[in-house]
């Protein structure tokens, strides 16, 4: 095996619902947090502009390796649209997925040796990507106390002259975590003084609820200049992960090694779900606007419920889709005839015994912390924790 391949770590959320399914498909009860997807189905005029798409010989072939022009048209209208950012076709790149994109941004510019600050707890997949150019990932742990939130300070003790690119993610993903817009501006004037790049994953733009706001790093920020990359895609907003659709926005130069990387990787993305993509950032929000109130009653619902379980605190999430409860308050204590020492041996302990799946937190790294989404139905999300609390409150 390759060395390379050898040391790269697993998605522990892909494991988590792999797991989940499985034994579901046995016929066992099981209520996944696990998966971050919705449980919606894709909205129906994309799916016919899919169907539409299958009988036209134009999606036959293949087309530009960067996307299709219709498409790379649609999403600088969307970005404008949505977040103000100014930018043109010939800086976005149409990916399989905003995982792709994310590894392709690392592969365009870092270098073995650079320095990535990821703020903590973070998304699973940023420090494997990372690992994989022979970058250094650095996590960088935030505080609970506020939300998660990422603050200058936090960064800048964090920094070194190798430090090359943030990871920067509002909403965050596994926390719900919101920066303010003036924390936003000055995080970007902080990277531009110290010509930091700026990597900002925008994939849960559109689920940000009560006060919170959402905005663009580039946009609030222009002092930084073109060191920035955004990426997006129709997965999280439009329910749509299976469509394999992402993209990453940057400066032309950026652009060329990107496009030449995915040249010789993968070529063009796969043309139907081009077109599905076309209409869904060309067409409405009123699904979307669906999806975002029933993930803010959920919300609520997780969070009021984790705090009534003795030893369990959780923030309340401002944006996505997940609760990020403080679970070491159940660690040494003995539910159901076990004893868990780490968040990840009560995680296993939790799927056995009540038959819930949970991440446990040291994917995300922080130890002693769950994350769990609230994209599945009311009826599911409102038993499993109560599974979870009788299990807690029976000792």
């Amino acid at each position: 095996m390759s060395d390379l391949l050898g040391g790269l770590a697993p998605s522990a959320t892909l494991a988590v619902d792999a797991k989940a399914k499985a034994l579901k498909a046995a016929g066992e009860p099981v209520i996944g947090f696990g998966a971050g997807e919705p449980d919606f189905p894709t909205p129906v005029h994309i799916v016919e502009a899919a169907a539409k798409a299958c009988y036209d010989p134009v999606n036959y072939k293949y087309t530009p390796t960067a996307g299709i022009a219709e498409l790379r048209e649609a999403i600088v209208a969307k970005s404008m649209r949505d977040s103000g950012l100014q930018t043109s076709a010939g800086q976005v790149l149409v990916t399989n997925g905003g995982k792709h994109a994310v590894l392709t941004a690392f592969m365009s510019v870092l270098n073995p040796g650079d320095e990535v600050l990821i703020p903590a707890p973070y998304w699973t997949t940023y420090p494997e990507a990372v690992y994989l150019t022979g970058a250094i990932a650095v996590p960088v742990l935030t505080s609970q106390a506020n939300g998660f939130r990422i603050t200058v300070d936090e960064l800048e003790r964090a920094r070194t002259p190798r430090t090359k690119l943030l990871v920067f993610v509002s909403p965050s993903n596994p926390s719900g975590a919101v920066v303010r817009p003036e924390v936003v501006a000055a995080i970007g004037a902080w990277a531009a003084e110290h010509d930091v790049w700026v990597l900002c994953d925008e994939i849960y733009e559109h689920l940000v609820y009560g006060d919170a706001k959402h905005v663009s790093l580039p946009v609030v920020s222009p002092d930084l200049g073109d060191r920035w990359i955004v990426v997006n895609g129709v997965a999280k907003t439009y329910a749509m992960t299976g469509w394999r659709v992402g993209w990453m926005i940057s400066a032309p130069d950026v652009m060329s090694a990107a496009v030449n990387y995915q040249s010789q990787s993968t070529s063009n993305i796969s043309n139907i779900s081009q077109r599905a993509a076309l209409a869904a950032v060309t067409g409405d929000l009123i699904a979307v606007g669906e999806m975002h109130e029933a993930f803010d009653r959920r919300r609520k619902t997780m969070t009021t419920m984790l705090n009534a379980i003795d030893g369990v605190t959780c923030v309340e999430p401002e944006g996505a889709f997940y609760c990020f409860p403080d679970v070491s308050g159940l660690l040494g204590r003995s539910l159901g005839g076990r004893v868990s020492t780490t968040s990840s041996e009560l995680a296993d302990s939790l799927l056995e015994s009540i038959k819930i799946a949970v991440v446990p937190g040291e994917a995300f790294g922080t130890p002693g912390f769950f994350r769990l989404s609230y994209a599945l139905g009311d009826d599911d999300l409102v038993e499993g924790i109560e599974r979870l609390g009788a299990l807690v409150a029976a000792g």
